[in-house]
């Protein structure tokens, strides 16, 4: 299934969460608000960043190998409503492309099945001697490409 929006760069219709094979949840905090009652902007990234930490990190296949870990090297941001307290935010998490030792990532937050952000991300598999990018696995090269949406 293609996902309505290739970059945020470049946003067309919000997506729904079907279109996401990782789906994660989060209780929103009423310390998650601002003055003006709405979730802050900056949870937004935090909510971005439990997303792909659960796909990367929680996936059933070490993805890092010895010695690995994941760095953000981009991220691109699209606020698309407001969000409000009290709650919950889905996050859905998908694979757009897979490089030697990066992958590209769409995302999107959800409140009452609308889409309030959309996001495109940029993780780096590095090695945390020389903090110098490091190739995948075989497995977690296949792991990541299943979480592709069809082309």
């Amino acid at each position: 299934m293609q996902i309505p929006f290739l970059s945020v760069l470049t946003p067309g219709p919000a997506p729904s969460l079907q279109y996401f094979p990782h789906v994660s949840r989060e209780k929103l905090r009423y310390g998650d608000t601002d003055r003006q009652g709405h979730v802050n902007n900056a949870v937004f990234v935090t909510f971005l960043e439990s997303g792909r930490v659960e796909l990367l990190l929680n996936a059933g296949v070490d993805l890092c190998g010895p010695d690995g870990a994941f760095v953000l090297a981009r991220l691109v941001l699209d606020y698309r409503k407001e969000m409000n307290w009290p709650g919950e935010v889905e996050i859905g998490t998908t694979v757009m492309s897979v490089g030697r030792s990066s992958a590209r990532m769409a995302q999107a937050l959800f409140q009452h099945d609308e889409c309030v952000a959309t996001a495109e991300a940029i993780v780096v598999l590095t090695d945390t001697a020389t903090r110098r990018s490091k190739p995948f696995s075989d497995e977690a090269r296949a792991f990541l490409q299943s979480m592709c949406p069809p082309a």
